[in-house]
C-alpha cells in the first residue's frame, strides 16, 4: 500500500473516532447530548430576535447555526446547546 493511502486511513480512522473534533470556529464543553435543549428551543428564540434561520447543526459539541439577522446579514454563530447562549469564535 502506498504511503498516501496509508495516511488517508489513519486520517479517516482518526476522524471516525472522535466525533467531537470541532471543524468549525467554536468548540463548547457541552457534555451529553442529553442534557441539551433541542435545536426548535434555539431557532424559535433566533426567530424572535427577528433571524431567519436556514440551518441548525451540531459542530464541536456547539449548535452552528446559519442565518440572516434581523438585518438580512449572513451569519454563521455558535450556541451552547445546554444553556443556547451565544460562543465566542475563533
Amino acid at each position: 500500500m502506498n504511503v498516501f493511502w496509508s495516511e488517508a486511513l489513519i486520517l479517516a480512522a482518526v476522524m471516525i473516532s472522535n466525533p467531537g473534533l470541532a471543524t468549525g470556529l467554536a468548540t463548547c464543553d457541552s457534555g451529553p447530548p442529553e442534557s441539551w435543549q433541542p435545536k426548535a428551543v434555539l431557532q424559535k428564540q433566533l426567530t424572535e430576535k427577528g433571524w431567519k434561520v436556514r440551518q441548525i447543526k451540531t459542530d464541536g459539541g456547539c449548535y452552528e447555526v446559519y442565518a440572516l439577522d434581523d438585518k438580512g446579514e449572513k451569519v454563521e454563530a455558535y450556541f451552547d446547546p445546554r444553556t443556547l447562549q451565544s460562543v465566542p469564535t475563533k
